[in-house]
């Protein structure tokens, strides 16, 4: 059975490269690094879907076209059952993990992830593969550099959340946000070709 890849995201212009796409970029770059075919809108998902290999394993990657919360509309289509989704791996943002921090689960609960509820939701289990991508900006900024251990600031007023989840990366973040998404897509590689325990021995090894 081929592998079902997302990547959460919000779809359009102005959430491109923002920092609660992290997911959905992820995802374009195994496209890209894989050579898979051009995403194409499809109606039935509401997604972009794109078909190919990753080094011999048939895969679908997937990036919804509704808001975030909505995701699992998508996901449904393609994940039809509990059995099925042992083969999905969804790639999202995650507020709670600092900058420079991936991470793979399975099984978890949403973590307050909207995306990731709507997901559970549709496909009504949480037995699947996920690869959650830190966001949250550093206590100490100056270390953005140095993620190892350090602690992401915890930010309490939902304004600044929100603001924050759909900002842009700043300037002095960007490399290691560029470095964590490299790092999800090989974890996803490795998910396609060598199986869960690889991918996450590799993901969650600083």
């Amino acid at each position: 059975m081929a592998l079902v890849i997302v990547g959460l995201g919000n779809p359009g212009k102005e959430y491109e490269k923002t920092r609660h796409n992290a997911g959905r970029s992820a995802v374009e770059l195994v496209a890209k690094q894989h050579d898979f075919d051009e995403f194409v809108f499809n109606k039935t998902s509401n997604a972009l879907v794109s078909k190919g290999a990753i080094e011999g394993e048939n895969a679908t990657l997937v990036l919804p076209e509704t808001m975030m919360n909505l995701s699992g509309k998508a996901v449904a289509a393609l994940v039809k059952s509990p059995k099925a989704a042992k083969n999905l791996l969804v790639i999202h943002d995650d507020l709670d993990l600092p900058i420079g921090t991936v991470k793979m689960v399975f099984g978890r609960g949403s973590g307050g992830h909207k995306g990731v509820e709507s997901v559970m939701r549709s496909i009504k289990t949480k037995d699947f593969a996920r690869i959650r991508i830190g966001i949250a900006p550093l206590k100490n900024p100056a270390s953005a550099k140095a993620t190892a251990g350090k602690q992401a600031k915890k930010l309490k007023d939902e304004e600044k959340v929100i603001k924050l989840v759909i900002g842009k990366w700043k300037p002095s973040e960007e490399s290691v946000a560029k470095k964590s998404i490299k790092k999800a897509a090989e974890a996803a590689r490795l998910f396609a070709t060598e199986g869960i325990e690889s991918a996450t021995m590799f993901a969650n090894t600083r």
